[in-house]
Order: structure tokens, then sequence, then C-alpha cells
């Protein structure tokens, strides 16, 4: 297959890059131009009408979601929702057959309603990250039917948070903290989160490029079993060789420093410890059943020791 991976200098570009290249010929789209090895071809977006004829476009590219909320509005929707209209508008003109847009969960919910998170639920995103991959959504799935008359299959991916080796986020951010020794204050709180292994997703995309049987439509993807984040602060332990040092303090005194923390701009506050404790499990079952797979290839806890161990 000759495909074509935008932003491919990325972390999960560059994963996909790994794992593909012996198999796929493959181009890239990136405001970075360094040449990768096992790719031909890095094009800037004002190239795309010099790029070879391909037979699948993954559309990577697009604006990170911003933990410190920094980041303005309006670059989000420049990038996210126009790149992606900007992409697919040049699929649909082209002679690739299959298209995949990775959005994410968030552009489902910012906060799981009930236990668990599927496709069924109506989109209700908070802030410019989820709000501009929604809107990207919704640009493609205007087009399916026009894409159907040309023969076309298009993809939208949800991704639970995607990690591995290259991963630069939050479970960096947890790894270093325990990596010091610094104690887990917020033990008591009994939380279950979905992650999703870069194998898993990488898997994931490559089936939706080979079989040819796969609906078009939203799917979303993570590994297939939940883990807390107390069960997390253990891995990473066994990471690093320490012994993990979990504090079960009382949670209205989490919360109360919590409230004290956003007044004094410390590290903690009611922002911070909703994110760091609260549910969000996500279903896998659809994408499961699309590619006739009971289980996704890798486990939630092998694929979260393969990056730890990355870390080192």
């Amino acid at each position: 297959m000759n495909i074509l991976i935008t932003g491919i200098n990325g972390f999960v570009g560059s994963n996909f890059t790994k794992d593909w290249n012996k198999k796929h010929t493959l181009y890239g789209v990136d405001i970075n131009q360094t040449p990768k090895t096992g790719v031909e071809k890095i094009f800037t977006w004002k190239q795309l009408s010099k790029i070879p004829p391909v037979d699948v476009i993954v559309h990577l590219a697009g604006k990170a979601h911003d933990t410190k909320n920094i980041g303005e509005a309006k670059v989000y929707f420049d990038v996210n929702t126009g790149l992606t209209q900007q992409i697919f508008d040049y699929f649909l003109q082209s002679e690739a057959r299959t298209f995949i847009f990775f959005s994410s969960v968030k552009a489902a919910a910012d906060t799981v309603p009930g236990d668990i998170l599927t496709e069924e639920i109506i989109p209700h995103p908070l802030g410019p990250y989820g709000e501009s991959k929604i809107k990207a959504e919704q640009y493609l799935l205007s087009k399916l039917t026009e894409a159907a008359k040309l023969q076309k299959k298009v993809f939208i991916l949800r991704p639970c948070m995607i990690h591995g080796p290259g991963n630069k986020g939050n479970l960096n951010l947890l790894y270093n903290v325990v990596k010091k020794g610094i104690p887990w204050p917020l033990g008591a709180y009994k939380n279950s989160r979905s992650f999703c292994s870069i194998d898993n997703i990488s898997y994931v995309a490559e089936q939706l490029i080979v079989k040819e049987n796969i609906e078009s439509g939203i799917y979303h993807v993570g590994d297939d079993e939940p883990i807390s984040t107390n069960e997390l602060i253990k891995l990473i332990s066994e990471s690093v060789g320490k012994k993990s040092h979990i504090w079960i303090l009382p949670k209205g005194l989490m919360n109360a420093a919590a409230a004290v923390g956003g007044a004094l701009k410390s590290p903690l506050n009611k922002e911070r410890l909703r994110k760091l404790t609260e549910n969000y499990v996500v279903s896998n079952v659809k994408i499961k059943q699309a590619l006739g797979i009971d289980k996704m290839p890798v486990s939630t806890r092998e694929g979260i020791r393969k990056t730890l161990d990355s870390f080192r």
C-alpha cells in the first residue's frame, strides 16, 4: 500500500513509520521536513499537489491538548479543524480509497457521563481542543455520502490517551514524580481510566487499511482494561525499582487543599484534582467487533510497562 501520513514526524507518526515502513510505501506531510528512515519523502502542506498517488491517507497532524490551558482557541480551530478540512478535500479529489482521521475521546466528552463512554454518546466537548476536533468530525460526516459515491472509506478514530516510546505527556510527569520518591497523596480516590498503547492503535489503523469489509464511521480505540491511578503508581514504582508511597489522606482535606491551591496558584487546584481522580472509561467493543477480534494485541499493563521502560 502507498500511505500518506500527515504529522509523520510526531510521536504517533514516528511509531507508525517504524511499524509500517517494511510493509508499505510511506509518504509524509509535516511542518518538520527532517527525513525519516523508511519514508520516501516528506512534503509541506503547500505541496499537496506534488504528492504521488496514494491508496490511504492517515491524518495525524493537529494541535495537541494543552493541559495548561494556555493555547489560543483560534490555533486549535485553524489546525485541528482547518487542516482536516483541507486534507479531506484533497482526499476526495485524489485516487486514495481510505481516509483515517485521528480525533480524540475528548471530542465526545470531557468527562464520562455514566460508567463508560461509547460511540452512541451525543458529543459534548468542553474547551477548544475537543470543540475543534468535533467540528472536524462533523465536516467529515457531512461528506460521507459524497465519499461513498466515490467508493471511498472514511474512518474517524477517537483514541484514549496514547502512550509509548517517545511519549511526552502526563505519564512522563507522573513517572518523574514517583522516580524522585515523592509520595502520591491521592490514594483515597479509587478511579479507573482507559489508556491506549501505541502498539494497539498502530494495529487498529493498519487493519483499517488492509481490510476491505469494515464500514466507515466513528470508532473509539483503547486498551482492553482500564487502570486506576494507584495501580499506575505501583507499576511506575516497579519500573524504577522503588517502593510505592501511596498516601490515603482524607478526601475532604485534599479537596480543601485544592481549593486553597487554586487561589495560591500551586500545582494542585480543583481542576487538576478532578483530572487526576476522575473516572474515564472508554469502550472499545465496536472497533473489536469491526476487526473480528476478541481482545487487543497488547494488554494494558504490558503496554504501560513498555512505555515506562522506554523512559529509562
